[in-house]
């Protein structure tokens, strides 16, 4: 007899392992899958902001974050390709923490809470069943189907082609890739570094351990002749701005840590539902350059969970679920959406170097308030 859940969580990212701990947490038979093996390290700017701290202490992980020891970053510095410089003080105490330590220590707090844990598992379909739903899974060769009340998705950008939330790149649109490497450094600073150049831009973020998270986004037309490699790629990106080529000559990758993702759309819009409540970047993408996708995902699980939990209770039917969990998701999310696309376009554009670091020095309450719009608003 195939067993029945109460809830399936289909992707264990932030968004999947934060409601899966939330509703075992309420005592929800809860199964959290990922087609992934874990640990292993993702491409992610590895910046938790003050915005998502408040939504790990509402859910109870505020103590398990600090305990992971992160490193307290107050500062933004932006660096262009002419050398022009521009610092912004963060609204509070940000966190560097690498993904594999965080998302080890969620799927542990989920786990703890009483939810099953299931990595390595595909998701090949999804049927309306007669108490809830079936999810054809492969597992380690094996076909299976695990029978679920309530399915939730939080796959991530690219989810599972033909499954809900998978976005099919648009062609017209420029495609990106995203790459992540771990190195060794002989000198931090408790900053966030953000080098521009021509094809995209590069993080640097401190993290646990001594180790700085090298993060960035480039566009595959501008940096396909550079190797196939992370590294390569890497390289490639910075030598086009000096001061970043600089940077990185002293610094040392730490083998097993390189990661990558493509294609990364900027575009996309945001859906919240379809049939399924979609969570994290499965819904919408804050531009990265925000630095503020870890808490939009965090906020989405938040939001989710206790309607979640009202529906397996028989209060909520699951259309009165979808209207508010909709309306709560674009309330939420729609000015930064919004304010961080503009930013995103403001920074690429060839001539910024050349007047935005004097504009920001001459309105620096303007420049505190763009960049404040693009957040969410704390909890």
């Amino acid at each position: 007899m195939t067993r029945m859940y109460d809830a399936a969580v289909l992707g264990a990212g932030l968004a999947g392992s934060s409601l899966a701990k939330s509703l075992a947490g309420q005592g929800w038979d809860t199964l959290l899958l990922d087609r992934k093996p874990f640990p292993r390290h993702k491409v992610c700017g590895e910046f938790l902001s003050p915005e998502s701290q408040s939504t790990l202490d509402a859910v109870g992980l505020g103590n398990t974050i600090f305990a992971l020891d992160p490193v307290r970053i107050s500062l933004i510095r932006l660096i262009f390709e002419n050398g022009a410089e521009l610092e912004i003080p963060l609204p509070g105490p940000a966190l560097g923490l690498s993904r594999y330590s965080l998302d080890s220590a969620l799927h542990h707090a989920a786990e703890q809470a009483g939810a099953s844990l299931w990595t390595a598992t595909t998701v090949t379909a999804i049927r309306s069943a007669k108490h809830g739903f079936s999810v054809d899974i492969k597992q380690n060769g094996q076909s299976g189907t695990v029978e679920a009340r309530t399915v939730i998705a939080a796959w991530g950008a690219n989810g599972h082609a033909g499954l809900p939330g998978y976005r099919q790149q648009d062609s017209s649109k420029p495609s990106y890739i995203g790459v992540k490497s771990h190195f060794r450094a002989l000198a931090l600073e408790p900053v966030i570094e953000l080098y521009f150049f021509r094809g995209g831009y590069m993080g640097i973020c401190p993290v646990e351990g001594g180790i700085l998270n090298v993060s960035a986004l480039l566009r595959r037309d501008a940096f396909s002749p550079a190797g196939q490699s992370v590294l390569s790629m890497i390289k490639a990106a910075a030598r086009r701005n000096p001061r970043l080529n600089r940077k990185l000559a002293l610094a040392e990758a730490v083998p097993g840590t390189q990661a990558a993702v493509a294609p990364v759309q900027l575009s996309r819009k945001l859906a919240t539902w379809e049939g399924l409540p979609l969570l994290g970047d499965s819904a919408a993408m804050i531009p990265p350059l925000c630095g503020d996708g870890m808490s939009m995902a965090l906020r989405s699980a938040s939001i989710c969970a206790p309607l979640a939990d009202r529906c397996l209770r028989g209060e909520l039917s699951a259309a009165e679920w979808e209207q508010a969990y909709s309306r709560s998701i674009r309330k939420a999310f729609k000015g930064p959406l919004q304010w961080g696309r503009f930013l995103q376009g403001l920074l690429s554009m060839p001539s910024a170097e050349s007047w935005l670091p004097h504009a920001a020095k001459l309105a620096p309450a303007l420049t505190r308030h763009i960049v404040q719009a693009t957040r969410l608003k704390p909890l």
